[in-house]
């Protein structure tokens, strides 16, 4: 059988599963195996039998829906590449919309970054790589999420911090400090209905916000208010439902300005951005006060990806 058979096949077994991406991860996976890029599967010879059985095995895995990141230990993010598996949520392509925008932001020489509900640490790695002299800051509770994130930006300078983002008064000492906040917090409805490789495999703490999606995203958007400078820029994904809410949540706290509600790739409204004024009148008691000294706050009782 020509390993264009075996393609074919594996495909329609996945078709048969549900999988709308069926001939797209057949031929991932059958790249991932030989070790060759998917473009370059027609150059490959006949499969041998060790291939074959191999392929047959994680086929099986994917039709029983384990995530096709699951199978091959990665997940392309913009333009990183992440170590992924149980454990941690996978980075979708909708993100990828609030990264573009985050990157064209005009910041400072030296800007302070905070990835809040980092994950895999895909924005805080992508961010870093774009800008080279930042200090980037990515911040999980998740134990487990941060053993991949850890892996993911070892050699880089991106601090990680193992903390919970709806601690109150988290981080006092970067009051005031921060360039540029960005979040992808938990905020899918607790009722809704997901496909088996969300439902099963993606932690369902790194998923759901709450009854109304809204319950970590309101613990975000006090911290980026509290932590950002004044022109400070801030970035927060949202459910494809609670545009609305969150702008308006955003808007009430009187803290910033220009808050708008933008598209994912797909054309679905997916983020918020905003961008705090300069203007604390109606909010000194969030807000905190500013670093006493230094351009940043000291450094975090965290952890660096750079080598020592």
């Amino acid at each position: 059988m020509t390993l264009r058979h075996v393609i074919d096949a594996a495909a329609a077994q996945l078709a048969e599963a549900g999988i709308d991406s069926a001939r797209y991860d057949a031929e991932l996976l059958a790249a991932h195996l030989a070790g060759i890029e998917r473009g370059r599967l027609t150059l490959l010879e006949s499969p041998g039998e060790d291939l074959l059985a191999r392929y047959r095995d994680v086929v099986t895995e994917r039709s029983r829906r384990v995530p096709l990141q699951h199978l091959t230990g990665i997940a392309a993010f913009g333009p990183v590449m992440l170590h992924v598996g149980p454990g941690v949520f996978i980075p979708r392509p909708e993100t990828e919309a609030m990264l573009e925008w985050a990157m064209s932001q005009p910041l400072s020489e030296r800007p302070l970054i905070v990835d809040l509900c980092t994950g895999s640490g895909a924005l805080a790695l992508a961010l870093a790589r774009h800008r080279p002299a930042a200090r980037v800051i990515g911040i999980d509770d998740s134990d487990e999420a941060l053993q991949y994130a850890r892996r993911n930006t070892a050699g880089t300078a991106v601090e990680l911090l193992c903390a919970d983002v709806t601690e109150s008064g988290l981080l006092p000492e970067l009051d005031q400090g921060v360039d540029l906040v960005v979040a992808n917090p938990p905020y899918v409805l607790d009722d809704i209905a997901l496909e088996p490789e969300v439902a099963q495999h993606d932690p369902p703490h790194a998923v759901f916000g709450g009854g109304d999606g809204m319950a970590v995203i309101a613990a975000v958007v006090g911290l980026a208010g509290r932590w950002l400078r004044h022109g400070g820029l801030f970035a927060v994904e949202h459910d494809d439902t609670t545009s609305s809410q969150t702008v308006e949540m955003i808007a009430s706290t009187k803290l910033f300005e220009d808050v708008q509600a933008r598209r994912d790739l797909a054309g679905r409204l997916r983020f918020v951005t905003a961008r705090r004024s300069g203007d604390d009148s109606h909010g000194d008691d969030a807000v905190g006060h500013a670093p006493t000294s230094g351009r940043y706050p000291h450094p975090l009782a965290g952890e660096s990806g750079a080598d020592d």
